[in-house]
């Protein structure tokens, strides 16, 4: 969340790279860290130790993950070109961490339970404490970054940054210590290269879902980048930032507990385009809302986030659930590799936005810390309250042409179990 929502705002405002630039930064680190899903998804579902498959990664990524993402908000003493390099380097290498840690911590939720409603529950766990983790980070960052004990805002986030990182260390091992991989394939259901991929490419509920969380996370991630620029340049008052983000994702996480119960109502799908409906609705009043009208943006802003919660939480039981599909099909267990997979393309939808949104800017003429022309003000109004709406729309479809239900899943998993019988 910290690299999400301020990381874009960091380079452009603190480390002062232009925004263009930025989006060249962007695009090549997480495209590149994206493309490593799947190299991370064949190791690890490839992996034997007596942790499990998938746990020695939380136990021996966590201090490596830590100490490049402190790199990553870090601002060297260099010029600027100097600290364009710098930024291009240490955002690469946090994004192939990043990948080593969370492909295998992405895949448990597949490795604890084959059930489709506990994998919902754990999914809303999962979302509801990192939307938590998300709104300390909001709430706190920007009055953290500029206080006067600090000498400037990069001192500021670089000490923030380090004890973010050490939290996420000591809960990665407290994860390692804590979960048990149930799930576990056999010798025979065990995938090579060429099987890996075929349950991949000959996966069509995995590609449909694939798309509907393309399209929430894309959404989301323009939003979230675009959000402090908005608050400083367009209504004139940084100090709400936090606020803002702080209200938006509290609402998220009380909506998330509702998450299961539309799930249950209405099908995964269905409650993914009742969420959808509500945020093109809101994002059209947040784009009539007039900039000095704080209560309505914050109104329309919570009512666009509340929206987004259930594509945040169902995307991720979903993905788990095309594992059984690919694994009936064809006889083997993927789960690294289609994990992967999804998680590559949840990270090109993250690239797309981000390096969007600084495109954008860059196109609209936008200077950091001068004020700004109206076509850059438009700009960035624009892309906070419309861009996520044709988004959404395409989500919407997706989910219509998605039948992977509750029943059919469940005379999946109990084929699956029967033939398990009958060979053993």
């Amino acid at each position: 969340m910290s690299v999400m929502t301020f990381l874009l705002y960091f380079y452009t405002d603190v480390m002062e790279i232009p925004a263009l630039t930025v989006a060249a930064i962007f695009g090549l680190a997480r495209f590149v860290d994206a493309v490593t899903d799947p190299v991370m998804g064949m190791i690890a579902e490839r992996t034997k130790t007596r942790w499990g498959r998938m746990r020695p990664y939380l136990l021996f990524g966590g201090i490596p993950l830590g100490v490049i993402f402190v790199l990553t908000f870090t601002v060297p003493d260099f010029d600027l070109e100097g600290r364009v390099v710098w930024a291009y380097i240490t955002y690469t290498i946090f994004g192939l961490v990043y990948t080593m840690v969370t492909i295998p911590y992405t895949t448990l939720t597949a490795s604890m339970t084959s059930d489709y409603q506990e994998r919902t529950q754990l999914s809303t766990y999962r979302i509801g404490f990192a939307f938590a983790g998300g709104w300390l980070t909001s709430v706190i960052l920007e009055d953290f970054v500029g206080h006067s004990f600090f000498d400037s805002e990069a001192q500021g986030f670089l000490v923030l940054m380090v004890i973010f990182a050490v939290i996420a260390t000591i809960l990665l091992w407290i994860t390692f210590a804590s979960v048990e991989e149930v799930v576990v394939p056999k010798e025979s259901e065990r995938p090579n290269l060429g099987q890996s991929l075929k349950a991949v490419l000959k996966n069509p509920p995995l590609f449909i879902v694939i798309g509907i969380f393309c399209c929430g996370m894309m959404s989301f991630t323009i939003r979230m980048a675009v959000t402090p620029y908005y608050f400083i340049y367009n209504v004139g008052d940084p100090s709400l930032i936090g606020l803002f983000l702080g209200t938006t994702l509290g609402a998220m996480i009380f909506a998330v507990w509702l998450v299961p119960i539309l799930a249950s109502r209405f099908g995964k799908p269905g409650a993914i385009r009742l969420g959808a409906y509500l945020t093109i609705f809101s994002c059209l009043g947040f784009y009539f809302a007039p900039p000095e009208s704080i209560t309505t943006i914050f109104i329309w802003g919570t009512l666009v986030a509340i929206g987004s919660t259930p594509v945040a939480v169902l995307g991720w039981a979903m993905i788990p659930d095309t594992i059984e599909y690919a694994q009936k099909q064809f006889g083997y267990r993927a789960d690294g590799m289609i994990s992967s997979t999804a998680s590559f393309f949840q990270k090109l939808a993250k690239t797309v936005g981000g390096a969007g949104v600084a495109l954008v800017l860059g196109g609209a003429g936008y200077v950091a810390n001068e004020q700004q022309s109206a076509s850059a003000l438009s700009a960035i109004h624009g892309i906070l309250t419309l861009a996520p709406i044709p988004i959404l729309v395409i989500l919407i479809l997706l989910t219509l042409f998605y039948r992977l239900d509750q029943e059919t899943h469940g005379q999946i998993v109990e084929e699956l179990s029967t033939n398990r019988s009958i060979n053993d």
